[in-house]
């Protein structure tokens, strides 16, 4: 089918209300749709990897908030560190509201580089450094050392290290290209991996049951709705 002429135009995003396809009744801009689509669809967004769309958002966030409620969603912002992201609304009188989202675990080795990668943004925070950024040996050093004594598949433990490193850059917590040695945190991190959590992690990762390899994190989940609510919607292959 036809797309509306100047669909695509980003002067015309900005002023034009035209319906965008046959029966469109929609009430939002082509620039607001996008935004929505990108919460929807996003465990997060930040103002470096979604500009445009942070943007729009941060010019009227209570239209964004109103049209994730319809969907028993709140919109959170996170203003200092220019990240916004969804979570399950909760009923006041308790129990849960049908849901969009569902919880994703991650493996062992994913946890691990989520702690070192919290742990790292928190001690650079602290030092005044705004931006944090890891080594990809630095990375791949670190989760070996936490590798347990009587693990002697080496290849494969070196493997799930690798998958952990593409698994956090898919999510966009790592930024950086797949074959890059050197990688930028997202400050989505502090969002994903709050203080409280990563110290619950913490003590995870120190008990000795976290030796086993096949071992997921406590809840097994982390960062979302329970805690770590990934994206269903819009269909199945978009879920992380």
């Amino acid at each position: 089918m036809d797309l509306p002429i100047g669909w695509d135009d980003p002067e015309r995003e900005l002023t034009s209300s035209v319906s965008l396809f046959e029966g469109d009744e929609g009430g939002l801009e082509l620039p607001q749709r996008r935004v929505l689509v990108a919460l929807l669809k996003q465990r997060f967004i930040t103002a470096q990897s979604h500009p445009k769309e942070w943007k729009t958002l941060t010019a009227d966030p209570r239209l964004f908030r109103s049209r994730l409620n319809d969907l028993f969603l709140n919109l959170h912002l996170d203003a200092e560190r220019e990240v916004a992201y969804k979570r399950p609304a909760v009923p006041e009188g308790g129990g849960k509201f049908p849901t969009l989202l569902h919880d994703t675990a991650w493996s062992r080795e994913e946890t691990i580089l989520l702690v070192y990668l919290r742990t790292r943004s928190r001690s650079e925070e602290a030092a005044g450094t705004s931006r944090t950024y890891v080594d990809r040996q630095d990375i791949l050093e670190h989760i070996v050392s936490l590798r347990p004594a009587h693990a002697t598949d080496h290849a494969a433990d070196g493997r799930r290290a690798v998958k952990a490193i593409e698994s956090l850059l898919r999510a966009g917590l790592l930024i950086g290209a797949s074959t890059a040695e050197r990688f930028e945190v997202s400050p989505a991190i502090d969002v994903v991996l709050p203080l409280e959590r990563l110290q619950d992690l913490l003590r995870w990762l120190k008990a000795p049951h976290q030796g086993e390899a096949s071992e997921e994190s406590p809840t097994g989940t982390v960062g979302g709705s329970d805690p770590d609510a990934t994206d269903a919607a819009i269909s199945d292959e978009e879920a992380p």
